[in-house]
């Protein structure tokens, strides 16, 4: 009964313990509050608490704990007094009863008093008596004072806390509110867009007005042609035209359409407002009402019931209850009643749906009456935020709206608070139905709203409909709130009625009306959802327990984003998106294509991603007959292989970026590229056999999580895991792809079909991985490869052609109209003005021919010249596509053929590969097409429409295979010559684009080509007719529109542009044997046929090319010899140093300012000889100006250095101009040359000039200047020191150079000489210059012979069979009277007068300082950091290592170097590492052997040990023995810590 009697207050809500105070020395268990406000005992929160903090069970909230920990944190006052006073209580109870009238005592049956002895009552007891009774009441008076004080803080702060809650409660349902009325607002007004569709009558006269300015302008148009053409009479009947053109306009539109308006009106019921926030503020007042004194509720209800009353709880059943459930759920839809009856008063028929909330079988009473006011309409997809709370399989799962979560919680203390009732429980006579409401407690401990799925009866084996409470044996519920269905068995030892009874009110409870009354207001929340198109991958086995796995491990424990894509009868069809770690790292990982893409589902409806994915920028295609270098870089056969071009080292650089940037490992989780759900297409980063990282894009799904790719920078595919993909950086787009797809041109195989195995092994032997030399010989066709010759590349240019060797060997043969080794001759063409089209008669004089002698492919005559064509797709200036008016009839025929052969076939089921003819249907029309790439899993194809060119997107269930007689196109790729880009750029700009396809798509012109063959597409020039009716040429209408500029082309005018040949010499003889054409109608003499080895760059033609001559700039001022600080400001890629001096560096920050201020506006640029140009202005990348020097002109680019940084570099010849600037101002950069020492192999290498950059860029460093050069232009030579180190050392050390021991020129030996102009300064250099001493190795004595025993002394173990030890006899060496540690103290002593040491070769003897102070003898063993520099030395007489810098070393007196090191380093026979480490602590420097192994060696090796020499090559072998003859290592090969060898 005590128990019972205990409030629930004073229980921990977590453990169920009780709450107790800390009596004597026994520690109590006091409740404390955390910064959440949730109190938990304090065993609880000690076993909660992790690295000073704690993470709250109910809220998540991680609260710090003060300095003091768990007892720091605040007790609560108001559950320590009511401790407090249960105390006391208990106390005052145990005590026995005192009578308060106490009754006279009795002696015999008669009151004392009245016997005389009564007299004699001892009063000193009655005092003591009355003195108990008043410390009592006293202690009763500082507990009630104690109880006051208490309840009066626990007031303060309830009513504080109570009312911030109320303050932001409010603040928030008014922001609700506000932003309820502000969305209603922007709703209605949207609506407002159109109410044009209101004024019926104006719109019907406005479409009359357009029709008749549409007919009209047509009449125009056709007037104008038939005046200008009069053959066009017999076509177009005048007298409709005429008839148009004269309709008067005059009363034949009706105007009083002006005058309509409509009835739309909008008001606001400020009733039903004023109602609505006095029905809050009941429900505010009633609060306490509603918890306190809830017999008073049907009382309420029933007056509510009367018509006259305004009680707001006539309008809703819920109202009778509390009001915050009902404004969960329906939201701001609830709560503002008025926004509804606004919108009904201005559109009834106009309500705006919103989405479902709920299935089916999730639905209450209130969830079906709002179901039914849901508009059946609704298809947009809605994204909200959900966890998913229970898996039956990917298509049957619940969710809850996140969104919902405090109303949530809300909904589990009112439940709980419920249950707590007596009310609650089920007594005899309740009974259980199938399908009602009922409370369960689950394994949580908490209560749930369920309903009975199925009742099993005891003595039943089947279900039951309804059962007595007392009776249940199981009942199958289903948790409306979470999704889940279980089973719930009763327990129970008693099977009788009481019992179970009992049992049952420990699991189940009854859903009381008044607490339905309340719930009801709450919706389920858990809502059944069905991802969308997804079914079983094998529909005979159904879900698998992976794909639930896989399922469940994707979604679970997580947030994940819900897509709504349309609702069935029971769930919801939707699709889950987990977000990224790293939200702005990629798209959302899709359920749905993650669990297609593992093979544990699969599609039965295609599905395509919406998002587009980002795609390299296509490779550079290499200009047509010039010569270019590249590496190939695979090959399949001589028809399909791909190259490199090497004259762009970005490649190298992105490279080295992508190993530095994916080789590391993620900082961070949001860092995480890995790609979980690859799509075909995506672009990636793939990791190689190598290991390395390389660009490429993913072109299939091969299966078994496995994914195809192409590396895009060479051309290889590859099928790899999806765990060597990873998310490619948005940076690693700027550059194109590198790989270019090629086929050899001059050559076919022998059979004319497919390659031979031989010839590709063979080609792959002459060109894979090697330098040649290619010219293209056409331009790339679509997606095709690029047609190129090969030629073996050497120094003096190319070699071989290797198709012609293939030839040879007898494993290619030379394509038609080929032969080897010489060129065909070009001829030129005349280029006429455009000509008006006259008549027609010879296009229909052959219109009865072409019909007869039908082709699918389009023939091309040698010539076409004036020809009438039909643009039908425009892409650029350069790519468009053609139609020959007079093969109209074969296109005819064509679309004849494919409806008689397709209209009756069904779609089959083919693998549709790249390049593949096909007929599409395309628009209701059946056309021949050719697909542009595999079809892979999304069945989705693009083709390119043959007959006209541009390309489209179909199912493959709209393509049907082309017969092989109906193979061909009938359109034609051309491209405007004579014009390129403007601005210097290789490609067209949108706007070109954009102006040649809106004049040019579906127009008529006339067509001329320049040459017709196999070059695709074919350059032409194109004339269309204007609005004036006059033919213009589209490439002259580019031009005058500044979207393109001329070609320079190549004339024999004498007047003409200046022609620049370069090469002449390189020209063969045969060009003089040419003869001119026979043609006496030519203006321009031909191009003479070459006969040459291999194809020669065309000559390149400069316009007025102006000739111009600059000097270079003044030369540096060379410092004096001597040492001064310089800043290092360049690296050449020679090693030459480029540095500035102070007086160089000021003069620069000036220099900065003047050149910018002279160079504000860009000169305008001109062609120049830039032979005769040395010094010049560079407009740097930064977009700043620098002085500079020409060093070699590169084609479109120059080599220039900038004089006053030292730095080369390559750019535009438009950003360089002929010009000097500040003439005053010499060079300000010194070149440098390092004396002493001479790089490897006779040049600096890459790694060296790397390592020079890294540690002098931009550094001030002190150089030494030893020689001045004989030019004012040449390098110094000087030597550099680098924090006090040699550079020359320091690139001597890392093997990058050997160090030369001349001796210094005499100048600098000697010192400068002091010039004129300066005073003659007597100083006295003698001994600065002195070379360090250098001095011999370390002397290690001889040890006793092989076989013969001697006692030895460990000084230091590296592992347990190889240490450094030292004989016992020779530790007493002395040299001229004294022993090493005698030398070394007095060294020690004296040890400032020591010089350091600036020279380090490795091995040399040196001095160093341990960490007692003192310096001890070492050898140098490498430098073990250049930045900062440290040295790895080792202790000759102790055997350990150590890592010091250089100001920690000295220079060893000779003296010392005479006593023998006291160290020896030996291996140890006879025992070897095991071969099979348990032990989990290894040696970092050797993995082989573990700790424990080291320890246990250096444990044996404390005692008397002797040692023998087993061998001293290749290395001291040595045999260890202990004091009683054994091998030391014997216990080690026991414990199984080593083995024998």
């Amino acid at each position: 009964m005590e128990s019972a009697k205990q409030p629930q207050a004073a229980v921990c809500l977590l453990c169920g313990e009780p709450y107790t105070l800390p009596e004597d020395e026994v520690e109590g268990n006091l409740p404390r509050v955390l910064l959440c406000g949730h109190i938990y005992c304090s065993s609880c929160l000690r076993s909660m608490e992790h690295n000073s903090a704690i993470t709250c069970p109910q809220c998540e909230v991680e609260s710090t704990l003060p300095e003091m920990g768990v007892d720091g944190l605040t007790e609560d006052c108001r559950i320590v007094g009511l401790l407090y006073t249960a105390k006391m209580n208990k106390r005052r109870f145990s005590r026995p009863a005192r009578p308060r009238n106490r009754e006279p005592l009795l002696q015999d049956g008669h009151p004392l008093w009245e016997d005389s002895a009564y007299q004699s009552v001892d009063l000193h007891k009655f005092e003591q008596g009355v003195d108990e009774a008043l410390v009592q009441a006293s202690e009763n008076m500082a507990q009630l004072k104690n109880i006051q004080e208490n309840l009066h803080k626990a007031l303060t702060k309830q009513v504080s806390k109570e009312k911030r809650r109320l303050q932001s409660e409010i603040t928030q349902a008014t922001t609700k509110a506000i932003h309820c009325i502000q969305k209603w607002k922007d709703s209605q007004l949207e609506k407002l867009s159109v109410l044009e569709s209101y004024f019926i009558q104006t719109q019907s006269q406005m479409k009359q007005v357009e029709e008749r300015l549409r007919s009209l302008g047509l009449a125009m148009q056709k007037a104008r042609e038939v005046r200008r053409v009069k053959f066009l009479e017999k076509y177009c009947p005048l007298d409709k035209v005429l008839e148009t053109l004269q309709a008067p306009v005059d009363n034949q539109f009706d105007l009083s359409c002006l005058s309509e308006v409509i009835g739309l009106r909008c008001g606001l019921n400020m009733g039903i407002v004023e109602e609505t926030l006095t029905m809050v503020l009941d429900f505010s007042n009633q609060k306490d009402i509603a918890q306190n004194k809830g017999a008073h509720w049907l009382q309420d209800d029933s007056r509510s019931k009367d018509p006259g009353s305004s009680s707001p709880g006539s309008r809703s059943p819920s109202s009778a209850g509390s009001p915050s459930p009902s404004l969960s759920r329906q939201g701001s839809h609830c709560c503002l009643a008025p926004d509804i009856i606004i919108e009904e008063v201005m559109e009834d028929s106009q309500q705006v749906s919103i989405p479902p909330t709920g299935p089916q079988l999730a639905s209450g009473k209130t969830r079906k009456k709002a179901r039914k006011t849901l508009s059946t309409s609704y298809t947009r997809a809605v994204t909200q935020w959900v966890v998913v709370t229970h898996v039956v399989n990917p298509n049957h799962f619940y969710v809850q709206y996140v969104a919902e979560k405090k109303e949530g919680e809300l909904l589990s203390k009112k439940i709980n608070l419920y249950c707590s009732k007596s009310s609650s429980l089920l007594c005899a006579r309740h009974t259980l139905d199938t399908g009602s409401l009922i409370f369960v407690k689950y394994e949580d401990g908490l209560w749930h709203r369920a309903r009975a799925m199925e009742v099993f009866q005891v003595g039943y084996t089947n279900t039951v409909k309804c059962c007595p409470v007392n009776q249940i044996a199981s009942v199958q519920v289903f948790f409306i709130d979470t999704g889940l269905t279980t089973v719930i068995t009763i327990k129970s030892e008693d099977r009788e009625s009481d019992a179970l009874l009992k049992a049952v009110n420990n699991y189940l409870r009854r859903m009381t009306d008044m607490a339905k009354a309340e719930l009801d207001s709450f919706a389920p929340q858990a809502i059944r959802c069905c991802l969308k198109d997804l079914v079983p991958y094998d529909l005979t086995k159904g879900w698998t327990k992976e794909a639930q796995v896989e399922f469940r491990s994707m979604v679970n424990a997580t947030t994940v984003k819900m897509q709504t894509l349309g609702q069935d009868k029971h769930s919801l069809l939707v699709d889950l998106k987990k977000v990224p770690v790293n939200r702005a790292s990629g798209p959302h990982i899709s359920v749905r294509e993650h669990l297609v893409f593992i093979e544990v589902a699969r599609f039965y409806s295609p599905v395509t991603v919406r998002k587009k994915l980002l795609l390299y920028y296509p490779p550079v295609s290499p200009q047509t007959r010039t010569e270019l270098n590249a590496v190939v870089s695979y090959i399949h056969t001589p028809g399909d292989f791909y190259i490199q071009l090497v004259d762009n080292m970005e490649s190298l650089l992105l490279s080295d970026k992508l190993q530095k940037f994916y080789s590391a490992p993620p900082e961070s989780e949001e860092e995480d590229l890995r790609i979980y759900c690859p799509v075909i297409g995506e672009a990636c980063v793939a990791l190689f056999e190598d290991k390395m990282w390389y660009r490429a894009q993913i072109t299939g799904h091969p299966g078994g999580r496995k994914v195809e790719v192409v590396y895009v920078d060479f051309g290889n595919k590859e099928i790899l895991p999806v765990t060597d993909l990873r998310k490619i950086k948005d940076e690693f787009f700027a550059l194109p792809a590198m790989a270019i797809h090629c086929c050899l041109s001059d050559v076919v195989p022998l059979d004319g079909r497919s390659w031979s195995e031989a010839c590709s092994f063979r080609f792959i032997s002459l060109a894979n991985h090697k330098l040649v030399t290619i010219v293209a010989t056409a331009k790339r066709r679509r997606h095709g490869p690029v047609p190129v010759k090969l030629f073996e590349s050497s120094l003096n240019g190319p070699l071989e052609n290797i198709g012609e060797k293939l030839v040879e060997e007898k494993l290619a043969c030379l394509r038609e109209g080929q032969s080897s080794r010489t060129c065909s001759s070009e001829d030129s063409t005349v280029w006429d003005s455009p000509l008006e089209p006259g008549s027609d008669r010879d296009s229909a004089a052959d219109h009865t021919d072409i019909c007869s002698h039908f082709q699918p492919q389009l023939p091309l005559p040698l010539q076409l010249k004036e020809v009438k064509v039909r643009v039908t797709h425009v892409n650029s200036p350069s790519s468009f596509y053609v139609q020959l008016t007079k093969y109209d009839p074969w296109l005819k025929r064509v679309c004849e053929l494919l409806k008689q052969e397709c209209t009756q076939k069904e779609p089959e089921d083919i693998m549709w590969k790249a390049d593949m003819y096909c007929a599409a249907h395309i628009n209701g029309v059946w056309e021949r097409a050719q697909l542009c790439a595999d079809v892979l899993s999304n069945d989705m194809a693009e083709v390119i429409r043959c007959d006209h060119g541009n390309k489209a997107k179909l199912h493959i269930s709209n393509l049907l295979p082309l017969p092989p007689e109906l193979e061909g196109s009938l359109a034609l790729e051309c491209t405007l010559c004579d014009i390129r880009p403007a601005g210097g750029q290789s490609r067209w700009t949108a706007t070109a684009c954009d102006f040649i396809s809106f004049y040019l798509s579906g127009a008529s012109a006339i067509l001329t080509a320049k040459e017709v063959g196999e070059e695709h597409p074919v350059p032409v020039t194109l004339s269309c007719s204007n609005t004036m009716g006059h033919f213009v040429s589209i490439a002259d209408s580019l031009v005058s529109q500044g979207l393109a500029l001329r070609e320079r082309r190549l004339t024999s005018n004498a007047a003409g542009p200046v022609v620049e040949s370069p090469k002449e010499a390189d020209v063969p003889d045969c060009e003089n044997q040419s003869t001119a054409p026979s043609s006496i109608n030519t203006t321009a003499t031909s191009a003479s046929s070459l006969s040459c080895p291999w194809p020669k760059s065309p000559p390149r033609c400069f316009g007025t090319t102006e000739k111009i001559q600059t000097p270079l700039y003044p030369a540096p001022e060379l410092p004096c010899p001597g040492h001064l600080l310089m800043t290092v400001s360049a690296i050449g890629e020679d090693g030459t140093i480029y540095a500035r001096t102070p007086n160089a560096e000021r003069q620069l920050d000036q220099l900065k300012k003047r050149i910018q201020q002279s160079m504000k506006f860009n000169p305008c640029h001109k062609s120049y000889t830039w032979k005769s140009v040395q010094g010049c202005v560079i407009y740097g990348p930064d977009m700043l100006w620098y002085r500079g020097q020409r060093l070699e002109v590169l084609g479109g680019h120059v080599k220039v250095q900038y004089i006053d940084y030292g730095h080369v570099e390559s750019i535009p010849v438009v950003h360089v101009h002929p010009r000097l600037l500040f003439e005053d101002v010499p060079q300000l950069c010194v070149p440098c040359q390092l004396h002493g020492i001479a790089p490897v192999g006779g040049y600096w290498q890459r790694e060296a000039v790397a390592l020079l950059s890294e540690l002098l860029m931009s550094r001030c460093v002190d150089v030494h200047v030893l020689e001045l050069p004989a030019k004012p232009r040449g390098p110094l030579t000087v030597q550099v020191f680098v924090d006090g180190l040699s550079l020359s050392t320091i690139l001597s050390e890392n093997k990058h150079g050997s160090m030369e021991h001349v001796a210094l020129p005499r100048q600098a030996a000697s010192g400068p000489s002091a010039p004129a102009f300066l005073d003659d300064w007597d100083i006295d250099i003698e001994g600065l210059l002195e070379e360090e001493q250098l001095l011999g190795s370390f002397i290690y004595p001889e040890l006793p012979p092989e076989g013969e025993d001697f006692p030895v002394k460990i000084k230091h173990l590296w592992t347990p069979n190889e240490l450094f030890l030292w004989p016992l006899e020779g530790l007493d060496t002395k040299i001229n009277g004294q022993t090493l540690d005698t030398a070394l103290n007095r060294v020690n002593t004296a040890i400032d007068k020591v010089p350091r040491l600036s020279c380090f070769p490795r091995g040399s003897p040196c001095l160093v300082e341990y960490s007692d102070g003192k310096y001890y003898r070492a050898a140098i063993m490498d430098i073990s950091s250049v930045d900062p520099l440290l040295l790895l030395v080792q202790h000759v007489d102790y055997g350990s290592d150590d890592t010091l810098p250089p100001t920690k070393l000295r220079q060893m007196p000779s003296e010392l170097l005479a006593f023998p090191a006291h160290t020896l380093k030996v291996k140890v026979t006879g025992f070897r590492a095991p071969s099979v480490t348990r032990q989990e602590d290894v040696l970092p420097y050797s993995p082989v052997w573990s700790i424990q192994a080291a320890m246990d060696m250096i444990d044996l090796l404390h005692g008397y040990i002797t040692a023998t020499v087993v061998a001293r090559e290749p290395e001291l072998t040595v045999s260890l023995y202990n004091e009683d003859g054994q091998p030391v290592y014997t216990p080690l090969v026991s414990s199984g810590l080593a083995e024998l060898e």
